[in-house]
């Protein structure tokens, strides 16, 4: 398949909304990590984003699983949240912040939080991630729920790209989520999908939740080598409702660009009512 440039931004004849995702390769030095993200939020603002997205994990990644329990912060207190209110204003753009570890009831765990800020820096939204990931096979193993304690309630939130469903990772496995968001108008789906996995099924899922909820998704990724020996998968993605790939970044630190066209939304919607011909949910 030929996939456009990550640095080209697809123009409707309509006139579209400009979005970004963006990729990191995250490692254990949060300062490091905040500073990437900040110039990486500061060129899609420059490119014309409107709504800009980071990966899962933006602020840490590191081979000490219990170094998120480290840096979680109360909710609504705390530097990571401080810093992504403070970007998002800055640059007067919305804000999906990824993912950042936030308290949770067990003292040994974290809720992995996506947070999202408007354009004045005021939060929106919150969604805690509800699908812990799980992975066996030879020496490679995952257990998100060791560290993370799940949420357990589905979050949609209006902005300037019409209604945006919130999901992270692993929940793209669970096309059940994504019908309990409603019609949504974007999808956005922070990630750090491994190699092994993503490399199998990455793409067909996202642009299986595309044409079955007949909407845009935006998937930031996590992508590349780690410092700690992780390898992530990346191809940060933005799909259409028809389930074309409008853009998508291979590996490595970057922002992948499209734009959200209501009116193409619309008329895929029109052309083929599968939302309105559900006979079950």
């Amino acid at each position: 398949m030929n996939k456009p440039s990550a640095s080209s931004v697809p123009v409707s004849a309509s006139g579209g909304t400009c979005i970004a995702a963006i990729q990191m390769v995250s490692g254990p030095d949060v300062a490091a990590n905040l500073e990437t993200a900040a110039g990486l939020v500061a060129e899609a603002a420059a490119a014309g984003a409107r709504l800009v997205a980071l990966p899962e994990y933006f602020p840490l990644i590191s081979a000490d699983e219990q170094a998120k329990v480290g840096i979680r912060e109360a909710d609504g207190s705390g530097p990571l949240q401080d810093f992504l209110a403070g970007l998002a204003s800055r640059h007067g753009v919305w804000l999906v912040g990824g993912t950042v570890p936030l308290v949770a009831e067990a003292d040994d765990k974290v809720r992995n939080s996506t947070l999202v800020y408007d354009g004045s820096g005021r939060r929106v939204a919150r969604y805690d991630k509800i699908h812990l990931f799980g992975f066996r096979r030879g020496g490679e193993r995952y257990d998100e729920a060791a560290t993370i304690e799940p949420g357990a309630t589905v979050c949609s939130f209006d902005s300037p790209v019409g209604r945006v469903g919130l999901s992270v990772c692993y929940d793209l496995r669970f096309p059940e989520l994504f019908r309990a968001m409603g019609e949504a108008d974007l999808i956005v789906l922070p990630a750090a999908f491994t190699c092994t996995t993503g490399r199998a099924h990455w793409e067909v899922l996202l642009r299986a939740r595309a044409i079955e909820n007949q909407c845009y998704v935006m998937a930031p990724a996590q992508g590349g080598r780690h410092p700690s020996g992780r390898v992530t998968w990346g191809h940060s993605m933005i799909v259409d409702p028809w389930g074309d790939v409008l853009a998508c970044r291979g590996e490595g630190p970057g922002v992948v660009l499209a734009e959200v066209d209501a009116e193409r939304i619309a008329s895929v919607r029109e052309s083929l009512p599968a939302l309105r011909h559900r006979c079950l949910g």
